[in-house]
């Protein structure tokens, strides 16, 4: 029999929890100096493109407050407002951070083809080329954090947010590529007019932006919508329950639900109709915690129906029997 000890799982409950909110607040503190940063050279300089970054980082601090918020409240217990708990708030945070997303890409590519048609030159690209190289190497380090946290528990908020900084990664290097290049040609030519290069990059930026923002759109809505486990999951599940035969005669109306982290399963399973209630409830505990074991923070509903071999439609497609054992019980 399974023994499950509430002492441990709340302590490792907690450390999870206190490590998601600890990589939340990192995330908060990078893109915060970050934002600075770029605004202060980009504005000195006259880039676009920086500046642009600068969006794209104030954007994803925002996504990181977001982000923090939701996995503090998500973290929260049932109640009688919420009886299926908070953990949709990671969801919508991850929706909140994609219209972000688009909002700030399609400001950068309107500020990139207004400098495409001035053709302003940069000042000191050097700068540039360092803040570009600071904000790559930060958000790899903090991104690579959000991600093993996020995965770890199941974080879609997490997720999200690292998702923004690697995003951040790419579009930094294409920048400071850009702008190296303006600032060695200086060195080679007088007037070189390759000016242009600085609000591509900011275009190139956006495009990327954009990317993540649909990707990120189509996962907070999946969830939202109640859309089913991953079938490696519900296989899995399958799986367990019939490995509990000849005790179970068969399973049907598998359903199956995200919020968050946390996962709801339910399912109707056919038992002998002379069976005790205290045997068929312990059937059913077993399974809960073999399922729960498997697949954390999972809220498992198992609903007991008596097998008379009068099986219908619905029935058949998890029958566990054999034809003559049908046979026998409808006599």
């Amino acid at each position: 029999m399974l023994k499950i000890k509430p002492e441990s799982g709340e302590y490792l409950l907690s450390s999870i929890q206190q490590r998601k909110e600890r990589v939340a607040m990192l995330s908060v503190a990078s893109n915060s100096t970050l934002v600075v940063f770029k605004i202060i050279v980009g504005t000195l300089i006259g880039s676009v493109s920086i500046i642009s970054e600068a969006i794209h980082s104030g954007m994803d601090l925002l996504a990181s407050v977001i982000a923090m918020f939701s996995v503090k409240k998500s973290h929260l217990p049932a109640d009688d407002v919420h009886p299926f708990g908070h953990g949709k708030f990671e969801s919508i945070s991850g929706l909140v951070e994609a219209v972000l997303i688009f909002i700030a890409a399609f400001w950068i590519i309107f500020e990139a083809l207004k400098k495409m048609a001035s053709s302003q030159p940069i000042e000191s690209p050097g700068w540039g080329v360092a803040v570009m190289f600071l904000s790559a190497v930060l958000n790899f380090f903090v991104s690579q954090r959000l991600f093993a946290v996020g995965k770890e528990s199941d974080s879609i908020a997490l997720t999200a947010d690292a998702w923004h900084l690697r995003t951040d990664v790419f579009t930094s290097v294409g920048v400071m590529v850009s702008l190296g290049i303006i600032w060695i040609s200086h060195y080679f030519f007088d007037d070189p007019r390759i000016h242009w290069l600085d609000p591509v990059a900011a275009i190139f930026v956006a495009v990327f932006i954009l990317k993540a923002a649909y990707d990120l759109t189509a996962q907070a809505l999946g969830d939202l919508m109640d859309v089913k486990l991953p079938p490696d999951e519900e296989d899995w599940i399958r799986s367990v329950i019939i490995g509990h035969k000849p005790e179970i005669h068969g399973y049907h109306q598998l359903r199956t639900r995200k919020a968050g982290n946390f996962r709801f399963i339910e399912f109707h399973i056919k038992v002998d109709p002379h069976m005790t209630v205290e045997t068929s409830h312990g059937i059913t505990r077993r399974l809960k915690f073999q399922i729960m074991e498997k697949i954390s923070n999972s809220t498992v509903t198992i609903h007991i129906e008596p097998c008379d071999g009068k099986c219908t439609d619905i029935c058949l497609s998890g029958c566990l029997l054999t034809e003559d054992r049908r046979m026998q019980l409808s006599i």
